[in-house]
């Protein structure tokens, strides 16, 4: 493989259609679902389950969506995302009652997993080669700030337009900026793939992809898929909650100042990994990640109602929850290489997705059964299952075939 890299303007860009994609199908939604909840005369927290069983729906299809990127090539799977997330995004300012509604929100899920993250990932690798592990660690910084920009742009815009409004020019951009810049990309890729010698390998901080024999390369690919089930159960139980439970711990007001803490949290660990772990295998990224979980909820517990203990916990949630964006994309390919890449990204996407719409659920019934503490415990238990995946990864790679050149291994 060449060593080339994707051009800057292509990776800016990539990002921009990240913070764009994530502002206007996922993270918008928080913001509006009261006024949606209001016209439908549901219930939020029905709206709220509407969106996990679309979620749901969204994991599902994730590998296919996989499969086609690495099929057609990701630029034009996202060109076609985009063309479908603005189009669901239409059907849902549209939607006449709570049925059609849903439908079209399954739809949003769907497009989803043309134009997100696993697609992304798959674009840089097919685009970027031996540099796509920091073209990827780069691009979860730019992705980063979806959230901190689309939460107040949203709510500004809903000051003066209805819910159904705001959506109809959220769709307006995927199909203005978002189709172009993929339309793009797909050309870029294509004239990559003529000039560039493509093999199955991508060179990442370890040189190539590990060597398995076909049974060590199965569980590996189960752990991880374990893993970062486990890391998004996590994440999506607590996140959810997050606010209402640091006053339920008894932080009052300050909780929720503290709760900000979180983005800048994320961003700061991402921007670190790409400045200081290059040299850094993605599998102990992978387990400093999964520790960080655990350890912020022992933190938090262990100290509440301590605000510098909350603040703690906040940061080192917020640290795992940006390592774990990046090994989702860097932990395949090191690993498995470029064959087949998008397909494995898309189980990993399934893997989180599933976990994390059952998530949110599961912990508010056990803190219902069980109260806040030991739902917390429990939490923090099940988030050390992750260390475990990951740190069983870790020692496979150990075995002496590990050191093998891949070649001289039979692939599965």
């Amino acid at each position: 493989m060449s060593d080339r890299r994707i051009p800057a303007a292509a990776l800016w860009a990539l990002g921009l259609t990240q913070i764009i994609g994530y502002g206007t199908l996922y993270y918008s939604f928080s913001i509006l679902v009261p006024s949606i909840a209001l016209e439908f005369a549901w219930p939020e927290q029905w709206v709220f389950g509407a969106l996990s069983a679309s979620l749901l729906v969204g994991g599902l299809f994730a590998p296919t969506a996989g499969r086609w990127a690495d099929r057609f090539g990701a630029g034009r799977v996202m060109t076609f995302g985009s063309a479908a997330a603005a189009a669901a995004l239409v059907a849902c300012a549209v939607a006449p009652g709570r049925v059609t509604f849903v439908l079209a929100l399954v739809t949003m899920e769907l497009a989803s997993a043309f134009v997100l993250y696993s697609a992304a990932f798959v674009a840089i690798v097919q685009i970027g080669g031996a540099k796509a592990l920091r073209s990827i660690t780069h691009l979860t910084l730019i992705a980063g700030f979806a959230s901190t920009l689309f939460w107040p742009l949203t709510a500004a815009l809903h000051e003066y337009l209805t819910w159904r409004e705001v959506y109809l020019v959220f769709a307006a951009v995927n199909l203005a900026i978002c189709l172009p810049i993929h339309a793009w990309l797909a050309r870029l890729s294509r004239r990559t793939g003529e000039s560039a010698s493509v093999t199955p390998a991508a060179i990442g901080s370890t040189g190539g992809p590990v060597a398995f024999t076909p049974r060590d390369r199965s569980r590996v690919f189960l752990l991880m898929l374990g893993g970062f089930a486990v890391e998004g159960f996590v994440l999506s139980s607590i996140l959810v909650h997050m606010v209402p439970l640091t006053a339920a711990l008894g932080l009052g007001s300050a909780g929720l100042v503290v709760t900000t803490l979180f983005g800048p949290s994320q961003v700061a660990s991402r921007l670190t990994n790409m400045l200081f772990g290059g040299q850094l295998a993605q599998t102990w990224l992978a387990v400093i990640g999964a520790t960080l979980l655990p350890l912020g909820l022992v933190v938090l517990l262990a100290t509440t109602p301590s605000v510098p203990g909350a603040v703690a916990f906040v940061i080192l949630f917020g640290l795992g929850s940006g390592l774990a964006s990046i090994v989702g994309g860097t932990l395949p390919l090191e690993l498995f290489g470029r064959e087949r890449y998008g397909a494995r990204l898309g189980w990993v996407t399934a893997a989180r997705q599933f976990s994390s719409a059952l998530a949110p659920f599961a912990l508010a019934m056990a803190m219902a059964g069980m109260g806040v503490q030991p739902s917390l415990w429990l939490t923090a238990g099940v988030g050390m299952l992750g260390i475990l995946a990951f740190s069983a990864i870790v020692l496979i790679k150990r075995r002496p075939l590990a050191h093998v050149p891949a070649m001289l291994t039979s692939a599965t």
